[in-house]
């Protein structure tokens, strides 16, 4: 192959009690890259449409994604990237991540795949990396591996791919405001109570047991963040109201996705996702702010190849 064709789907990371953690992949939402193999060697974006983007690779987290891949390995031949965003930078739901691991997805399929897409993961993070100022794979690994996923370790790449109920279906309220995740982190406390970090504990483990049990109910009760939530909920507009709305119409659970500002909803089925989701967007209708919405299954197999040649 000299030339592949690539789908980058959004995601949502956080999922409320997992900071930094927890993730799952989002159907459909996504960004398309073309990557293809060119004599001139490293990485050269040629082409950006949809957001103002930089163009030097080492100012774009697709570009430091891709050297950071082929500083391990050693070829006489670089790569051209062309990016179409379908995520706007700043929304909350994996922008930057989708660059990121569709460099490093798309060079190692026309490399013959010497990376699994686990190990990819390390690659990826240094675009994550560059975007926020710190090292996080809540967004990448489920881009990568699909479904739900959880970070134990980033160092070891101890990240275990977690079953889920096939009739959980996400809702997304995008207001189109941009939120950099740098700014948002600034806001956090370095240091919680202890009586929080157990209850954010015992939330964590009992989301993850739920979702191995597909027992709504626990998972329903397990979505609550009392660490990041409740500093980075004044960022949002009317995330209260949204909040609210969203358990009024049937929704397991509600949260900042990633560094926000835009927000999830949990639900089982989607037929009430899909109600979620529009009563959510009225929410926001009064206070004459521009928004995009999604309603989307789980997508168990993250990023995907359209087609190569």
């Amino acid at each position: 192959m000299n030339e592949v064709k690539i789908f980058c789907p959004a995601s949502v990371a956080n999922v409320s009690c997992g900071f930094d953690i927890l993730g799952f992949c989002l159907d459909k939402i996504g960004d398309e890259m073309i990557i293809r193999k060119t004599s001139k060697p490293g990485i050269n974006i040629t082409k950006i449409v949809g957001e103002n983007l930089p163009y030097e690779s080492k100012k774009n987290v697709a570009g430091v994604s891709g050297i950071s891949l082929l500083n391990e390995l050693s070829t006489d031949f670089g790569f051209e990237i062309e990016i179409y965003k379908g995520i706007k930078s700043g929304s909350g739901i994996g922008s930057s991540a989708a660059s990121s691991a569709g460099a490093v997805f798309g060079i190692n399929e026309l490399l013959g795949k010497p990376f699994s897409r686990k190990e990819l993961i390390k690659f990826a993070m240094k675009g994550e990396e560059l975007a926020s100022g710190s090292i996080h794979a809540d967004n990448v690994a489920p881009v990568l591996m699909g479904g739900f996923t959880l970070v134990r370790d980033i160092n070891s790449l101890d990240i275990i791919s977690l079953p889920f109920p096939k009739k959980l279906f996400a809702s997304i309220i995008h207001p189109e405001i941009e939120l950099k995740t740098s700014d948002s982190r600034s806001v956090l406390k370095q240091k919680v109570p202890l009586k929080k970090a157990i209850q954010q504990s015992a939330n964590i483990a009992s989301l993850i047991s739920g979702l191995y049990t597909e027992d709504y109910k626990l998972i329903s009760r397990s979505l609550i963040d009392v660490l990041v939530e409740p500093y980075r909920s004044d960022l949002i507009p009317a995330f209260n109201d949204l909040k609210k709305t969203s358990s009024n119409n049937g929704s397991l659970g509600t949260g900042i996705s990633g560094s926000g500002p835009s927000v999830f909803a949990l639900s089982k089925g989607e037929k009430t996702a899909k109600s979620v989701t529009s009563e959510m967007g009225k929410v926001l209708v009064p206070l004459n702010l521009k928004f995009h919405s999604y309603t989307s299954k789980i997508n168990s197999t993250g990023i995907k190849l359209i087609s190569s040649r």
